[in-house]
C-alpha cells in the first residue's frame, strides 16, 4: 500500500448545551494543498518489510483480542491488522514536526522512581479507648463527700474524687485491733487472720497499713484517681448508697487520642497499619500532630464506600479534645521504585487505559497499559511500557482518534476478492445461538468466500423476519449479504435435516 498524504483539519469543537462535553471532527482529504495553521501532513505507515516478524493480528477497534492468522475481523467488517515485532502496525500515525507544534503535542519520558503518594482525609477526634480507667466501689457503703461533682472535669493521678463510709469495715478492723491488744502467746496468727478478713472486706493494703499504724478504726475511704485525664462518666452523688462493684467514675486519659478517618475504598490499599500520619486541626492553626495508623476497621460503609482508619496521635498538652475535626495526610511508606508517567498522558476509556508512544521519524503508536497508584500528578504503570520510552502528554486524544480512523478508513468496505464492499451473497451453515429483536447470533462454520474461519457472531435479521421454523439450537444453512451499515444481513435461512444439536 502506497503512502498517502492526508490532511487533518480540526473542523469543529462544539459544546452541547447542558451536557458538559465537546464534539470534534477530523476532516480528511487527499491530494489537497496545505492551508491554514491547523492543517497537517500525516501518513499511515506503509506495509512492513519482509524482514519484520508478525507477532499477531488484531482488530484496531478491539485491540485486546489477538488472532494467530489473518482474515476478517469477527467484530467489524474489515481485515485484521498485523502487529510486528518492532511494535509498529498499519494503524500507526506519522506527523511532521511542524504539525506537532501546531497541534501542541508534548512528550515526556517514562521514568522509574519512587511514588511519593500522599492521601488526604478528614477525621474526627475521639478518646483513646485503650487509655481508660474505671473506678468501682470495693464494698457496700454511703457517699459522704464528693470532690468531683460534674462530668468532663480534668483530674490528676492521685487526686481525691469522693469519700465513702463503709460499715462492713468496722467489724473487721475491730477484730484486728482486739487481737493486737491481746499480747498472749499465739495471738500473732489471729492478727494475720484479721488482716485477711479486712482484705476480703475490700480494704486496700494502704488502708490496712493505716489501721495497723494508728491503732484506730478507719471506716471511711477516700477514692482517688488512678490516672490523669477527664472524668467522662460520673455515676454517684452525695448521700447515695453504693453496692460492691458499682461503677463510680470513668476516667479517659488524654496523653494520646484517636482520630477516626474515612478512607475511600479505591485508596484503602495504600493505607496500612503503621503508616505515618500528620494531622492539623482548624482550631489550632500552625500546630502539627504526628502519629501512626493504628488499625483499618474491616468494614465498608455501604452508603459512602469508605473504610474507617483509626489513627493514634500524641496529645501531650491535652489540646485535642473529642469532637474536633482533623485534616490528615497519610504517607504510604512504599520505597519500591516503579514506572511513572504523567497522569495526563493516560487516556481512560472506561474499559481500557491507553498511552500514545512517540517513536522515531514522527511516528506515534497507541498501546494498552495497566495502571496502578496515582499521586502528585504521576501514575504508576504496571504493564505496557518500559523506562526511557517517549510518550505523548498533550494532544494524545487527537492522535489516538486519527490512528483508529486511519486503520478504519484504509480497510472499510474492502473484501478479500475485490477490495470493495459489494452485493455478493455468501453461503454458510451453523447453529442458532440467540435470537434478538433485530439480530440473530450464529456459531457458523468457515465461510470460504469471505475467508472467514469458524466463529460466533451476530447478523441482521431478514427484511421479512425469520421463518417460523427457525429456533434457538437449530442447525441451519443461510445466505448473507453486506448491508449499508457495514454488517452482514441474513437474506435466506432454513433449518437442516436433523434439527437441534
Amino acid at each position: 500500500m502506497n503512502n498517502k498524504k492526508i490532511i487533518i483539519t480540526l473542523v469543529a469543537a462544539g459544546v452541547l448545551a447542558g451536557s458538559g462535553y465537546g464534539l470534534y471532527r477530523l476532516g480528511i482529504s487527499q491530494g489537497m494543498k496545505e492551508s491554514g495553521a491547523m492543517q497537517a501532513d500525516a501518513s499511515v505507515s506503509g506495509p512492513a518489510p519482509s524482514d519484520k516478524k508478525v507477532l499477531y493480528w488484531h482488530d484496531p477497534m478491539v485491540p485486546g483480542q489477538k488472532f494467530d492468522k489473518p482474515g476478517k475481523s469477527p467484530f467489524m467488517d474489515m481485515q485484521l491488522v498485523p502487529v510486528y515485532a518492532d511494535g509498529a502496525d498499519e494503524g500507526s500515525v506519522k506527523i511532521s514536526p511542524r504539525v506537532q507544534q501546531n497541534l501542541g503535542i508534548r512528550v515526556a519520558e517514562v521514568t522509574r522512581a519512587k511514588l511519593a503518594s500522599s492521601i488526604a482525609a478528614v477525621g474526627t477526634v475521639t478518646y483513646n479507648e485503650r487509655d481508660v480507667a474505671l473506678v468501682q466501689a470495693r464494698s457496700n457503703g454511703f457517699v459522704e463527700k464528693l470532690y468531683v461533682r460534674v462530668a468532663l472535669d480534668t483530674v490528676k493521678k492521685g487526686q481525691a474524687l469522693a469519700e465513702l463510709y463503709v460499715p462492713d469495715w468496722v467489724a473487721a478492723q475491730e477484730e484486728y485491733l482486739t487481737a493486737r491488744r491481746m499480747e498472749s502467746t499465739g495471738m500473732a496468727g489471729l492478727q494475720e487472720a484479721a488482716k485477711q478478713r479486712m482484705r476480703l472486706a475490700g480494704m486496700t493494703d494502704d488502708h490496712i497499713r493505716s489501721v495497723v499504724a494508728s491503732g484506730k478504726l478507719h471506716p471511711r475511704i477516700t477514692v482517688t484517681a488512678p490516672v490523669s485525664g477527664v472524668v467522662s462518666e460520673l455515676s454517684i452523688r452525695e448521700g447515695m448508697t453504693v453496692m460492691a462493684g458499682a461503677p463510680l467514675f470513668r476516667i479517659n486519659g488524654v496523653a494520646t487520642i484517636w482520630v477516626i478517618a474515612d478512607i475511600p475504598e479505591n485508596l484503602s490499599a495504600q493505607v496500612r497499619p503503621g503508616n505515618v500520619v500528620e494531622a492539623r486541626t482548624p482550631s489550632l492553626p500552625g500546630t502539627l500532630f504526628q502519629g501512626k495508623v493504628n488499625v483499618i476497621l474491616p468494614q465498608v460503609d455501604v452508603s459512602t464506600r469508605t473504610l474507617k482508619a483509626r489513627i493514634e496521635l500524641n496529645n501531650p498538652a491535652g489540646v485535642l479534645v473529642p469532637g474536633m475535626f482533623a485534616n490528615l495526610n497519610f504517607s504510604s511508606g512504599v520505597d519500591k521504585e516503579v514506572l511513572l508517567v504523567p497522569s495526563e498522558a493516560v487516556i481512560v476509556t472506561g474499559t481500557r487505559n491507553v498511552v500514545m508512544i512517540a517513536q522515531d521519524d514522527g511516528k506515534f503508536l497507541s498501546v494498552d497499559v495497566e495502571t496502578g497508584a496515582e499521586a502528585n500528578g504521576q501514575t504508576e504503570i504496571r504493564k505496557g511500557l518500559e523506562a526511557g520510552q517517549k510518550i505523548v502528554v498533550s494532544g494524545q486524544f487527537l492522535i489516538d482518534s486519527e490512528a483508529s480512523l486511519k486503520a478504519t478508513t484504509t480497510r472499510m468496505g474492502e473484501s478479500p476478492a475485490t477490495g470493495k464492499l459489494g452485493g455478493t451473497t455468501h453461503h454458510g451453515s451453523g447453529k442458532v445461538e440467540k435470537i434478538d429483536k433485530n439480530e440473530i447470533t450464529l456459531s457458523h462454520d468457515p465461510v470460504p468466500s469471505l475467508q472467514w474461519g469458524a466463529m460466533t457472531m451476530g447478523f441482521q435479521l431478514p427484511v421479512g423476519g425469520l421463518p417460523r421454523n427457525v429456533e434457538v439450537g437449530d442447525m441451519v444453512i443461510f445466505d448473507i449479504r453486506p448491508s449499508k451499515n457495514g454488517m452482514y444481513q441474513i437474506v435466506a435461512i432454513s433449518p437442516t435435516t436433523g434439527a437441534k444439536k
